[in-house]
């Protein structure tokens, strides 16, 4: 699966510099992170039954930190 998933990025990202034209790339790690973390969240959190502690500990960070992602994307 995380292959899959890293192929997935592969391709998009050549892509992107494929399509810059000339354009030097700017914030790329943001722009990855923040393409990948909501939807990570929101498949995490209905995975989870919308249990934050359950989200959490699936995720690998705390309960808090889930709390500022999910907020930071206007998430329940």
């Amino acid at each position: 699966m995380s292959t899959e998933i890293g192929d997935c990025i592969r391709r998009n990202l050549s892509r992107y510099f494929r399509d810059l034209d000339g354009e030097s790339p700017h914030a790329i790690y943001a722009m990855v992170i923040a393409s990948v973390e909501r939807p990570m969240l929101e498949v995490v959190m209905k995975q989870a039954q919308n249990n934050q502690t359950v989200a959490a500990a699936m995720l690998g960070i705390s309960r808090s930190t889930l709390r500022r992602k999910l907020a930071e994307h206007n998430l329940p």
